[in-house]
This record gives structure tokens, C-alpha cells and sequence, in this order.
């Protein structure tokens, strides 16, 4: 098992309830690839560097879960479709 963390970017324009529902979504996908999330941050809104789809403003979430090496690429093509994740990215952690 490899520990990865997921960074993800929603959109600001959608309500506090959809949000949560994405990053749920986002959580099971984690877990239906066999992986298990053991750190979820909600870092708030932030200014982006630039903006996305006429957007200035972003949610960010880091979301830490450990899995096979496999499931990064599995989570990753089911969340690229998703319509209010604006931009994510997933990295391997160094073990300590």
C-alpha cells in the first residue's frame, strides 16, 4: 500500500450541499478501488492563480488515503469527468 495524496479544486458557484456531495463522491470512489482515506482537509475558498471557466475562486480539498499503486490512475479517470471538480491532482507521499 502506497499513500497518496488528492487535491481537489471545486467550483465556488455551486451550493455548500453540492460540495459535500462531490467530495463524498470523491471519498467512494477512494474506496471502491480498494484504497482508505485517513485525512480529509478542507482548506476553504481560494483565489486561483488563474481563472478556470470564468471562475477567480476555488474550494480546494486534500484528501489522503492509502492504496495499491493501481487505483490513482482508476480514481483519477473517474473524477476527470466530473462536472464541478475543476482541476486535481493526485501524488504519491514519500514514506517516511
Amino acid at each position: 500500500m502506497n499513500k497518496y495524496e488528492l487535491t481537489l479544486v471545486v467550483n465556488a458557484k455551486i451550493e455548500e450541499e453540492a460540495r459535500t456531495a462531490v467530495v463524498d463522491k470523491v471519498k467512494a470512489y477512494v474506496e471502491k478501488f480498494g484504497g482508505s482515506i485517513t485525512n480529509v482537509e478542507e482548506c476553504g475558498l481560494k483565489k486561483l492563480a488563474y481563472e478556470i471557466q470564468k471562475m477567480g475562486e476555488a474550494y480546494y480539498y486534500f484528501i489522503q488515503f492509502d492504496a495499491a499503486a493501481d487505483a490513482p490512475a482508476q480514481i483519477e479517470a473517474n473524477v476527470r469527468i466530473m462536472e464541478d471538480v475543476l482541476r486535481y491532482l493526485c501524488v504519491r507521499l514519500d514514506a517516511e
